[in-house]
């Protein structure tokens, strides 16, 4: 099961109670105290790994807590700390607070993670609190209790390729010529019921995500066929290949497809009109669709490729135009963090030079 958004509580562990106690053995008299301190509670701690590709897991655990830290004990003993309680999430996923609703974090690559609820700290014994007038401290204090909260995690896919179009246009089918990814297929509207993802390899050291983005109809902006639950997975997406029905089974213009399409993309956010989008007429092997993909290409004066799932034709072509758009992306992108890197270097060197000529104030 596909589930991109939950709401689950986290509770950070309460810190151990320190202790109050004396030293006390046989000749030894006026031992002083050895209370030890309480140990910390348990972190809630979540963390986006790339093997984990949904939300579906959180779903039937809505509380989350830490283990709490151990009272301390004589002999100045301190209290164990807490086990921090980890959760496994999607790369990609967003976590906000439900309660403020502002953003945590944005999880959006391997290993990144988040302490969404802290544990308490422990307690310290009365050993913390003798000194030369308080030889015999009866104060100690208790664990801190651990923070909670609500928290809202909501998926958005992370894909190198995304694949838009009307239902129908043939996106699974696509994506399951050219990935080993399995969706479901049918000849009926809005078969597909969540977004599906499929590595697609480009030569021997060559590959990227792909996506299956479902439900975009038009309305889907405003909610429309779940649009709003499809969409946002299509703002993560850096190339989109859009999909064109050359002869569609209720009968509607091609054209004006695509050009509703792209208008729900807008009317979402704008942003999504500037990505690199590569137009693909689908189901060349029906006739008619060569037809669809010169007048397409007339209408939009863009290149329009001519592709078929089912027979293969232009599937390599297509593979290779993608793979050479997301290296040209990666490479655009490799140059702006450079630059971007030796900006920030400039303004550090040129603060230190300012401070370094700054005039001594006279006191």
């Amino acid at each position: 099961m596909f589930v991109d958004r939950v709401t689950i509580y986290v509770k950070g562990g309460d810190g151990g109670d320190g202790a109050m106690s004396f030293r006390r053995e046989f000749k030894i008299a006026k031992g002083g105290p050895n209370g030890g301190d309480g140990g910390h509670g348990g972190n809630v701690v979540l963390i986006a790994a790339n093997n984990v590709d949904s939300l579906a897991a959180l779903t039937g655990q809505k509380h989350w807590r830490a283990e709490r830290g151990a009272n301390g004990t004589g002999a100045d003993k301190h209290g164990k700390d807490g086990h921090s309680m980890v959760i496994y999430v999607p790369i990609g996923t967003i976590v906000r607070d439900v309660e403020r609703g502002h953003i945590l974090k944005d999880l959006d690559h391997d290993g990144d993670s988040l302490i969404a609820a802290k544990g308490g700290k422990g307690g310290y014994g009365n050993t913390h609190f003798k000194s030369s007038t308080n030889r015999a401290p009866r104060e100690f204090e208790r664990g801190y209790l651990g923070e909670d909260r609500h928290i809202a995690l909501e998926l958005k896919l992370i894909a190198d390729v995304g694949l838009v179009g009307k239902p129908n246009a043939g996106k699974s089918t696509l994506l399951s010529r050219l990935s080993r990814a399995h969706p479901e297929i049918a000849d009926y509207p809005f078969t597909t019921k969540y977004p599906n993802l499929g590595i697609v390899q480009s030569g021997y050291e060559s590959q990227f995500v792909m996506a299956d983005i479902p439900g975009l109809i038009e309305g889907a902006h405003a909610g429309a066929g779940l649009g709003h639950e499809f969409l946002k997975h299509v703002e993560r997406t850096r190339v989109f290949v859009h999909l064109v029905e050359p002869d569609p089974a209720d009968q509607s213009d091609p054209i004006k497809n695509y050009v509703s399409i792209r208008e729900e993309l807008r009317l979402y956010n704008e942003e999504l009109l500037n990505r690199p989008e590569i137009i693909v007429v689908t189901k060349s092997e029906l006739p008619g669709s060569a037809e669809v993909a010169e007048k397409l290409r007339a209408e939009v004066n863009r290149p329009v490729f001519n592709i078929s799932a089912v027979t293969g034709k232009g599937l390599p072509e297509l593979v290779r135009l993608l793979s050479q758009n997301l290296e040209q992306l990666r490479e655009a992108e490799a140059a702006q963090k450079a630059a971007q890197a030796v900006a920030q270097k400039a303004a550090e060197l040129a603060a230190v030079d300012a401070a370094a000529v700054a005039p001594i104030p006279v006191v």
